[in-house]
């Protein structure tokens, strides 16, 4: 179940909700759930989900606005779009905001999870040469615990700060944009925050700074962790 893909159903229907989430974890993902826009949003800071189910009727924020306010934000999860309303002037609002595929109420549970797959299947699968640790100076970090040390000492740092640092290793001596920073992590926001995160990381494996070593900016590129 570890390697299973992670989905988000949204849905301010209970007992849809916890259908879905039930067929989907019987089909072999891992499932988590959220009733409106506001709930969906703090999960997918805090986790990066393979897929988001999102229904279109929402209270509060719509599920049309919530795809569009992603998409801006650089968040490219992919999306279905589930709504009780099936016409193609609806349809392509939908896909126009962003969404991957749009499936029209009622729907059979096999169809979604078709849709699912296909769209699951057409993202692209993560690097396979990941290291389990980098070293860069006096630091070791552990990026499946997410652990950074100095000379054997613990570093203490921010959630934020280690979904960053793991994104940079994981890619260690080259660039990464501020945008894919912002999609792989659990940084919410815009790219800025990306900004924010780096500034406060620097003094925790920097000497200096203000003329860093090891977390770099590249100019029109992103930012880059060097071990050399």
């Amino acid at each position: 179940m570890d390697d299973a893909a992670h989905l988000l159903v949204v849905d301010d229907d209970t007992r849809t909700r916890e259908l879905l989430r039930r067929f989907l974890a019987e089909r072999g993902y891992r499932v988590a759930t959220a009733a409106d826009a506001k709930e969906a949003e703090s999960q997918l800071s805090a986790i990066a989900f393979d897929l988001v189910v999102l229904d279109v009727m929402l209270p509060g924020e719509d599920g049309i606005a919530f795809t569009q306010r992603l998409r801006t934000a650089r968040r490219d999860v992919p999306i279905v779009l589930l709504t009780a309303r099936g016409e193609t002037a609806d349809r392509i609002t939908g896909l126009s905001a962003g969404a991957d595929d749009y499936l029209p109420k009622p729907f059979e549970p096999e169809e979604l999870l078709l849709r699912v797959r296909n769209i699951l299947r057409r993202a692209p699968p993560p690097p396979a040469d990941t290291p389990d640790t980098v070293t860069f100076g006096e630091f070791l970090f552990d990026l499946n615990r997410e652990e950074l040390s100095r000379a054997g000492a613990r570093v203490k740092l921010t959630t934020a700060e280690a979904s960053l640092l793991k994104v940079l290793a994981g890619a260690v001596n080259a660039p990464v944009s501020r945008e894919e920073l912002l999609r792989r992590t659990r940084l919410s926001g815009n790219v800025r925050t990306v900004d924010v995160t780096v500034t406060r990381l620097r003094p925790k494996i920097e000497d200096d700074p203000r003329n860093p070593r090891h977390l770099q900016t590249v100019r029109g590129a992103g930012y880059i962790l060097r071990t050399d």
